[in-house]
């Protein structure tokens, strides 16, 4: 893992930082396809407040769209969480990492 963080990673990560989007990640993550009228049934939100998070979540490619007729379904893209978990499992290493030295270090002392 590089350095730095991609900007593609950082607008995943911005997509989970909702608490609708990560709803809907958990409503999809069984992988069944959904419509948006599954998706928005028993939630407060408009149809058209579904589609936004949805196009949030497909732009940062952790859900996609498919046309079937007059119906738009959603599928979750495993790929890119797993991505996301990779990066987040590396990031917790290091601060393993970083805690071990300091516990090793005070402990010389």
């Amino acid at each position: 893992m590089s350095g730095n963080i991609s900007p593609d990673r950082a607008v995943v990560f911005a997509a989970l930082g909702d608490a609708t989007r990560l709803g809907l990640i958990e409503r999809l993550a069984d992988g069944e396809d959904r419509s948006i009228q599954q998706l928005a049934a028993g939630s407060p939100l408009t149809r058209q407040a579904m589609t936004k998070h949805l196009r949030v979540l497909e732009d940062a490619r952790l859900v996609r769209s498919t046309r079937y007729g007059r119906e738009v379904r959603f599928r979750l893209e495993q790929e890119e969480l797993q991505r996301a978990q990779a990066f987040l499992v590396h990031v917790a290493r290091q601060w393993s990492s970083a805690l071990k030295r300091l516990g090793d270090h005070i402990t010389k002392e």
